[in-house]
């Protein structure tokens, strides 16, 4: 049985990542979609309404689960026995990064891969960041992220007045 898991911290989730979500799961018989704290970005959800926005928004994959971890990427790999990790690209700039990342992961733990699938075309100017700029001038996110995020996003406008 093939474990992969996707990484991130989705603040929010876009409808790019749940398109490769969709296509990851595909690929293998469980997935793990976990949220990681990256200790560089200072989020606008909290990490429990970031997993309980990804929750929502991937009800439709039967073989994904959500989870949220503080620590190393290798470290959740090895306590979850994952074989395979699941990166989505948008562009030469993402593979930069991510090549780098995949390779220091390989030499903490040798046996797992790293699988990089390409953004579709339709979702790659999407970025979290992009979003969230987007929603603080009270922007159209309407087509970019789940309607759940749709709504988070404009309730934390909302409070934020």
């Amino acid at each position: 049985m093939k474990k992969a898991l996707c990484t991130g911290s989705f603040d929010p989730v876009t409808n790019g990542h749940v398109n490769i979500f969709e296509r990851a799961a595909k690929l293998v018989d469980e997935l793990i979609v976990c949220v990681f704290v990256n200790k560089r970005k200072i989020p606008l959800f909290t990490l429990e309404e970031r997993v309980d926005l990804l929750r929502e928004s991937t009800l439709h994959i039967d073989n994904l689960t959500v989870d949220s971890y503080e620590g190393l990427v290798s470290d959740y790999v090895k306590q979850n026995d994952i074989d395979v990790v699941i990166r989505g690209l948008r562009s030469s700039v993402d593979f930069e990064y991510e090549y780098y990342q995949a390779q220091m992961l390989n030499h903490l733990v040798p046996n797992v891969n790293t699988i990089f699938l390409l953004t579709a075309p339709e979702f790659l100017f999407i970025s979290s960041s992009g979003i969230r700029e987007l929603a603080q001038f009270n922007g159209d996110v309407h087509k970019l992220v789940p309607e759940c995020v749709e709504i988070a996003l404009r309730t934390k406008q909302q409070i934020s007045e």
